[in-house]
């Protein structure tokens, strides 16, 4: 009995070391500060509009609980080239409004 006693003490002994020990590496005792909710470490510019090659050059941190890289990789390529498609078409616009002649508001008469 006292042989049993021993065996199950040590097995619950060596279970919650090893749960403690996991909890510790997979980032249960949290090693860095929290983010802060105002700023990303990831920049933008500030002084232009944002173009398809500022989001390609972004690089997202990984860490141990990071992300799937090809995943926001391909989000990535995808947001960049909507930017170079919407700035592609906002200078066709802009072409297309600077080349049409002004349009002149014709002043009303009044109607007798």
């Amino acid at each position: 009995m006292l042989t049993f006693v021993v065996f199950v003490v040590g097995l619950v002994l060596v279970g919650g070391l090893l749960f403690l020990g996991a909890a510790l590496l997979l980032g249960r005792g949290e090693t860095q500060p929290p983010a802060e909710l105002d700023r990303s470490p990831v920049e933008l510019p500030d002084d232009r509009p944002v173009t398809g090659d500022d989001v390609r050059a972004l690089q997202v941190s990984v860490t141990v609980r990071g992300y799937r890289m090809t995943e926001v990789d391909w989000l990535l390529e995808q947001m960049a080239q909507t930017i170079d498609e919407r700035d592609v078409e906002i200078a066709r616009l802009r072409a297309d409004l600077a080349a049409s002649p002004p349009v002149v508001a014709e002043e009303e008469s009044p109607r007798a």
